[in-house]
């Protein structure tokens, strides 16, 4: 089963309250996405800390109702 853009935006804004979040289907399929996530919450973390704070805000979805993200994080401009 497929997850919706909608959902995993707001599964990510659950996990990261100040979070911006864009979401796009990369194949029009529902089961490939690509995410840009912006919070203040990835300062001073690597980006593999990051995307696992991204992973986890997932609660354990990844690799099963959605199997593919390309994920994109940063912290905000000041």
């Amino acid at each position: 089963m497929a997850m919706d853009a909608a959902m995993i935006e707001r599964l990510i804004r659950e996990g990261l309250p100040d979070a911006r979040v864009s979401i796009e289907d990369l194949r029009g399929d529902g089961d490939h996405y690509a995410a840009h996530v912006v919070s203040a919450a990835f300062r001073g973390k690597t980006r593999v800390q990051q995307h696992q704070m991204v992973y986890q805000a997932l609660r354990g979805r990844m690799g099963s109702e959605l199997h593919a993200l390309a994920l994109q994080t940063s912290v905000p401009e000041d």
